[in-house]
């Protein structure tokens, strides 16, 4: 099932390539700093007791693999609940 009619997606392609490389990359790059931010707000809704080093563990356990985020952070185990 697809949720953007061929029309649209269409549109949306001829869009991004008058952007160009770099405002493709622009786009891109805003885009990654809204869902930071979107991401950094849930986690202060959900857990409004973290300080800050808290806030930033459990953002970045959101967006790394589970092993990775352990191997990269040992110490989180002590931070988060």
């Amino acid at each position: 099932m697809r949720d953007t009619a061929r029309d649209v997606e269409r549109k949306q392609i001829e869009i991004l390539r008058r952007m160009g490389p770099e405002g493709r990359l622009h786009a891109a790059i805003e885009l990654s700093r809204t869902s930071r931010k979107l991401l950094l707000e849930g986690v202060q809704r959900r857990h409004p007791d973290y300080d800050e080093r808290q806030l930033r563990l459990e953002t970045i356990r959101l967006t790394l693999p589970k092993e990775l985020f352990h191997t990269a952070y040992p110490e989180a185990g002590e931070k988060l609940p």
